[in-house]
């Protein structure tokens, strides 16, 4: 043990120390997870698709229609009576 250090100088210099090295092991880690994933990523999507079963129904790629209604000029005023009240609440 150094002489010019205390021992709590020489405990918070092992701990910084065990700590950095914890740190550098969880860091490789991570990074060869994701490396391995990227890799699995880019194998799993280096294939073409394979094509729809011809049993199955096509599906459609739009939504529903929308529908509509027309509102009438009273219906419209009370729609904006309604929008005007619950604007003011808050």
């Amino acid at each position: 043990m150094p002489v010019y250090l205390a021992p709590a100088q020489l405990t918070a210099l092992t701990v910084l120390a065990v700590a950095s090295v914890a740190w550098l092991f969880v860091l490789t880690r991570v990074l060869r997870r994701m490396r391995a994933r990227a890799e699995a990523h880019a194998a799993l999507h280096a294939f073409p698709a394979l094509p729809a079963a011809p049993a199955l129904p096509r599906q459609e790629t739009a939504g529903p229609r929308r529908e509509t209604v027309e509102l009438t000029t009273a219906e419209e005023d009370a729609f904006a009576g309604l929008v005007r009240r619950l604007g003011d609440r808050r």
